[in-house]
This record gives C-alpha cells, structure tokens and sequence, in this order.
C-alpha cells in the first residue's frame, strides 16, 4: 500500500510539473524554437548545394553540418531550464518534491519539442534537397526523422543534465559552447581523428548522428564513397538499429544522471 501511495504521488508531481512545462511554453512563447529551428534547417540545406545526396564528400559534409545544427537546437532547448529555477527546486525538495518526478516531467516536455524540431528539419530537408525515397527498412523520411529525434532529443537530455549540474544560467551558458566543441571536433569529420580522440569520439553524439544519416540515405553507393569509411555507413538493418541504440542509450544515461545531479540541490549554500 505504501509503495502504491508513493507511486501514485510521484505521478500525480510529475503531471503537475508537465503542466507547468506546457503553461510556460505558451506564456513566454517558446513555439519561437520551432521558427529558430525551421530557419537553421533552410540556410544549412541551401548551402549544403546540389551535390549532397550525389557525391561522398558533399553528403557527408551536409550530414555533417545538419547534426551540428540537431545538437545545438537540443541543447539550447534545455540548457537554462532547470538552473533558472534552482531555488524553487531546492525549496520544494524540502517539502516533499520527487526530483524523479520533476526530471521525468521536464523529459516528457523536451520530448515533445524534439519531436516537433525534428519533423520541422527532415520536411525542409526533403523539399529543398532530393534524398533517397528508400531507406534501409523503412521510408528515407521516417528512418531520418528517427535520426533526426534522437539526436536532438540526446542533446537535449546532455543539456538538461548541464542545467542540473550548474548553479545559475550564466554558469551553463558559460559550459555550453565547450559541449558544444566538443562533439563538433570529436565528431571524426573534421579532423582524422587517432588513438584516445578516436577512443573519445564514440562518446560523442555527433559521430552516431552523422553515421545514422549517412547510413539511411546509403552514403556508400554515392560517387567519391571513401573505401575507409564504407564499414562506418554500412548500409544494413543491423548497423542502423544498432546506431539508433548507442543514440538511445546517452539519452537514458544522461537522464539518470540528471536525477542524481538534482538531489544534491538541497547542498546548495544559498
């Protein structure tokens, strides 16, 4: 009975908070990510010229740039919102606040708000490039917008776990451009990467994002393919799926890690 007691209430907490995520959403206007996230996808597309979805390098590189571009909108859509509250955490905590609850409302919420970025990204891809129709099991549309979910859902969660970590919102906006660099140089497109930074370089989210795409739209059949890289866009069932879970296992580690991070708020000296 108890334990049905204390599962109840960390549900009911969690459609509490949920609410709150939504009423916030509408009250200071937040649908202005979707526009911020519409006009990132049109520049990269345009610039991205004719030849992506034609030659290796030009498709890679556009990959390249369209998961910069998942990265920076997941992080940005979380980074500030849970440090900007602290207090009122810290407070409730005191009193009886679940901080599973609290985490798994604000998941739930930002699962939301990917999903929407990542429709807004893979339509204005398809209408202003021409990627393959057939993907490797599914439609090219729906294996990218996959793709495309979850790695700005897995950016989205890292940056909810900076919030959690941090003290103050100009604490995380001083630790974002440094996640931010980090998956982009470690990402293995930039630089050739060797030894520990190739090592580093399968913790980041970049380097399983650009493979997921560069997978689905079957990267190797393009001309220029690199004979190196064929085993890294190896265009299988098995190869995407297992891309689409090393994606799926940051969000969950980090979203673990964001529970653990909030319950020290209680140590805050303020």
């Amino acid at each position: 009975m108890v334990i049905n007691m204390e599962h109840s209430g960390r549900m009911r907490q969690t459609g509490i908070y949920l609410g709150k995520c939504f009423r916030l959403f509408v009250n200071e206007k937040s649908w202005t990510l979707f526009l911020s996230a519409a006009a990132i996808a049109i520049i990269i597309c345009w610039v991205a010229g004719d030849y992506m979805f034609v030659t290796f390098a030009a498709t890679r590189s556009g990959s390249f740039a369209l998961v910069c571009a998942c990265i920076w909108m997941g992080i940005f859509n979380s980074i500030q919102s849970v440090c900007r509250e602290r207090g009122i955490v810290k407070r409730e905590y005191r009193t009886g606040l679940y901080i599973s609850s609290y985490v798994s409302a604000h998941l739930v919420y930002e699962a939301f708000i990917c999903l929407m970025e990542a429709l807004i990204t893979v339509i204005i891809l398809f209408v202003m490039r021409d990627p393959p129709h057939n993907g490797v099991f599914l439609a090219a549309w729906l294996e990218l917008f996959v793709s495309f979910f979850l790695i700005i859902y897995a950016a989205d969660v890292m940056g909810l776990l900076i919030s959690c970590l941090v003290k103050n919102e100009t604490q995380a906006m001083t630790v974002m451009p440094f996640a931010l660099i980090l998956q982009l140089v470690l990402s293995g497109v930039i630089f050739s990467l060797k030894d520990a930074a190739n090592t580093l370089s399968y913790l980041t989210i970049s380097k399983w994002g650009v493979r997921a795409l560069g997978i689905s739209v079957d990267t190797n059949r393009l001309w220029g393919a690199d004979e190196k890289m064929r085993a890294e866009f190896l265009y299988s069932t098995g190869h995407l799926t297992n891309t689409w879970l090393m994606l799926l296992g940051f969000i969950l580690l980090f979203a673990i890690l964001c529970v653990f991070a909030l319950r020290s708020v209680d140590k805050d000296k303020r």
